[in-house]
């Protein structure tokens, strides 16, 4: 049986950050307009984490079962190196994801808005056949475009809705960029993988695209939102409180455009991760100060 230490290292807390910036950086938002809500924003984060968990679980049980975990680089998987059955991890993951939907209908209780109920439902269907079902998408290169829509517009505008009963055009400019650092997080962990999932025949948009265009993907997606911190700063200036990012950033560009692969990628990784939550803590801050 799996340890209480492995079970937590399957959950991947090193991409809690994509659970936890769209609801900060959504909040911020609110809070530009006098709209913030605490008891809407702490539903919201346990809507997230409880999404981002389950899909973390729900990608170990999926890859496990069909061997794309056998050769893998990275945190231990629960179901690849045979420490938890698949049927366990299978359970946790709808255990996680049917905690982060009861928070969604109690979100949705607090804030009013059901019909956001619709929105929701597509959601944990994405979580489960990102690599779940007989044709997972995430097999099919479009695990970005998932990641964007759901850690960006849907995360980012669905907890500024919530809180104030409005999208607003911080919003969307925000939403654009935790979408994006959120997507690199992703290319950071494909882009490790591509040996393996070139193997396994799992093809991420970086086996597509191969290793070259992907890094030159990661530098994009890294650098369009320090863009979009400039187009924030021209109705809330304090918003370029999110450059702060580059101190993570730029070792983590540094090592991707250096050609580092496999266990050299884990770091920047993590410092994806961190950037992304650096960049949505300091531009929710400056969105809240210009509210």
């Amino acid at each position: 049986m799996a340890t209480v230490a492995e079970w937590v290292e399957g959950a991947r807390p090193r991409t809690l950050p994509n659970a936890i910036a769209p609801v900060v950086a959504g909040s911020g938002a609110a809070a530009s307009g006098g709209g913030f809500q605490v008891v809407a924003a702490v539903l919201a984060l346990v809507v997230a984490m409880g999404m981002v968990i389950g899909v973390n679980y729900a990608n170990d049980y999926s890859d496990g079962i069909r061997g794309t975990d056998d050769e893998r680089v990275g945190p231990m998987r629960l179901v690849g190196s045979r420490a938890a059955s698949p049927g366990a991890v299978r359970r946790a993951a709808f255990v996680s994801l049917g905690i982060g939907a009861l928070a969604g209908v109690a979100l949705l209780a607090v804030s009013g808005a059901w019909w956001l109920l619709l929105i929701g439902a597509v959601c944990l269907a994405g979580a489960w056949f990102y690599t779940g079902g007989s044709s997972p998408y995430g097999y099919r290169g479009l695990g970005e475009v998932a990641v964007f829509l759901f850690f960006g517009p849907v995360a980012v505008l669905g907890t500024e809705y919530t809180q104030s009963g409005r999208v607003s055009g911080l919003g969307i400019g925000t939403a654009v960029g935790v979408g994006l650092l959120s997507c690199a997080v992703l290319v950071a962990n494909n882009l490790r993988d591509v040996p393996s999932d070139t193997v396994a025949g799992k093809r991420t948009l970086a086996v597509l695209l191969g290793e070259r265009d992907t890094r030159v993907m990661y530098a994009a997606l890294v650098v369009v939102p320090l863009g979009m911190s400039l187009v924030l700063s021209l109705r809330a200036p304090w918003a370029l409180l999110g450059l702060v990012s580059l101190v993570v950033l730029v070792p983590a560009l540094r090592r991707v455009l250096g050609g580092a692969r496999g266990p050299a990628l884990i770091p920047v990784l993590r410092d994806t991760g961190l950037a992304l939550l650096v960049w949505a803590i300091g531009t929710a801050a400056g969105l809240a100060l210009a509210g």
